[in-house]
């Protein structure tokens, strides 16, 4: 059973997300929040294995809420809300240790497919719009500069991994691209995470934008 936080200043979309996810037999709501301190509150209390985050709140918006989760080590998969005209804050999230977003009018399926990948340690990057917001918004390596001294810890294949992986790729279709097993590749991505000292694959994707690996609009 995959326990959710759901964390929103506004009543009503708490008791819509509550219903969808209460019709899933293998997702359940553990508590809810209205403010980002109360977020962190809620989330040390029931601990949840998903926040699913609002950004424009009071007393603490959800993007500081997520940095502070992180920042105390909590285990909680933080699903950030947003919707088109907050896509300033989408890189900043995931900077705080967000495994992804959803958008606000996202569907139902989306949602839930969304809680259980994130539960599963996955993130929400595949969708191209995603990946253009992410690199609109990450900084990049100024002209000319060298890579980052931390490449070295990388073998030639964990950076073919790592820049497939940026480009939205899933485990599946880089395996397919690199002619590798599925497995293989996860245990690639597993080292790159150790090496680099990621959380998960969103900042390993930001990482990427932020080294040069990828360049913003390169083509997977």
């Amino acid at each position: 059973m995959i326990g959710v936080l759901l964390v929103d200043d506004q009543d009503l979309v708490r008791e819509g997300l509550r219903m969808l996810i209460e019709a899933e037999p293998d997702l359940h709501v553990v508590g809810e929040a209205r403010t980002g301190l109360e977020a962190i509150a809620a989330a040390g209390e029931v601990d949840p294995d998903v926040v699913l985050m609002d950004v424009r709140m009071p007393e603490l918006d959800g993007i500081e809420a997520t940095r502070r989760l992180a920042a105390r080590g909590s285990r909680a998969r933080v699903l950030v809300l947003t919707t088109f005209d907050l896509d300033e804050y989408v890189y900043r999230a995931m900077k705080a240790g967000a495994s992804g977003f959803l958008l606000k009018d996202a569907r139902r399926e989306q949602l839930i497919s969304g809680i259980r990948a994130v539960a599963a340690g996955d993130c929400l990057l595949a969708p191209a719009a995603t990946r253009r917001l992410v690199e609109d918004f990450c900084r990049r390596p100024q002209p000319g500069a060298s890579p980052p001294e931390i490449l070295s810890r990388l073998s030639d294949r964990e950076i073919e991994v790592i820049r497939l992986l940026a480009q939205g790729l899933s485990n599946a279709e880089i395996a397919a691209r690199l002619f590798l097993g599925e497995t293989t590749v996860k245990s690639h991505v597993g080292r790159i995470l150790a090496k680099l000292d990621l959380r998960d694959r969103v900042q390993t994707v930001v990482f990427a934008y932020e080294s040069g690996l990828v360049s913003p609009g390169e083509a997977s």
